[in-house]
């Protein structure tokens, strides 16, 4: 299975460079850093061609930052380049992950095994907020496919078919890349997990998130929170009755 890595990184985020380059020479696959889009840089023109709200259901209820369509249109050209390059799957690491090179080791031979039936399988640094199926285990990690898919892109493996059909589904697209990959009765993709990683989340101990959102009042954050309650129980009930096929996959 041919399989390489790349490392999203967004040029102007110097203070990640240093850890963009020590994931490309610690991930364990032939890697090179991939110069992410930068939704800042982009006209209204650019922003509005790629997002058209309302597009899947459940409604997602916020506007969509910057921030958030440049990873989006980053993640979606890796997922081009796997087509492109006819590429059996890539490992797809953003700059501000955190690696163990021990650990994720067992965690890649893991998703190596399972990449091709499963499609997509999540390096997560969080465990699943639904009921998971326990699908392989390399001791310690353990690979799961949960009902409510995880949020996050840190780490992810992603298989060919996998890649095609996230294009096919995200020409255009109205909610971040994280919660568009969990949506599987929309993608016909389930995403799976495996925990422990080796992955982890530095972005403080860097330079912070580079996808900011401006000061909001309180009213303003309680607000959020009570679209973000409804939002996520959305999401389960569409999760329980999605129509995405689940992979019939056993461990020994």
């Amino acid at each position: 299975m041919e399989i390489c890595a790349f490392i999203l990184h967004l040029t102007r985020a110097s203070a990640r460079r240093e850890n963009a380059q020590s994931l490309r020479d610690t991930c364990g696959l032939p890697a090179e850093i991939w110069p992410a889009v930068d939704g800042a840089a982009m006209s209204a023109t650019e922003l509005e061609a790629r997002v058209d709200a309302g597009l899947f259901t459940p409604t997602y209820p916020f506007s969509l930052r910057t921030g958030e369509i440049g990873c989006f249109l980053s993640h979606r050209q890796i997922w081009a380049e796997i087509v492109r390059r006819d590429l059996d799957a890539a490992l797809i690491l953003e700059d501000d992950a955190g690696l163990d090179p021990v650990l994720f080791d067992r965690a890649l031979d893991l998703a190596r095994v399972h990449v091709s039936a499963l499609g997509y399988i999540q390096f997560q640094t969080r465990p699943p907020r639904s009921n998971a199926r326990l699908i392989d285990t390399n001791d310690p990690c353990q690979l799961l496919l949960p009902v409510v898919g995880g949020l996050r892109t840190t780490a992810q493996i992603v298989h060919h078919e996998a890649a095609r059909r996230l294009l096919e589904t995200s020409s255009r697209f109205d909610r971040p890349v994280d919660t568009f990959v969990q949506s599987h009765w929309q993608t016909g993709i389930r995403p799976a997990m495996i925990l422990p990683s080796g992955i982890s989340e530095i972005a403080d101990r860097l330079d912070g998130s580079t996808i900011q959102g401006t000061g909001k009042s309180l009213a303003e954050k309680a607000s959020r929170e009570v679209k973000r309650g409804l939002y996520r129980r959305a999401v389960a009930r569409a999760s329980r009755h999605s129509p995405a096929h689940e992979p019939e996959t056993t461990h020994d």
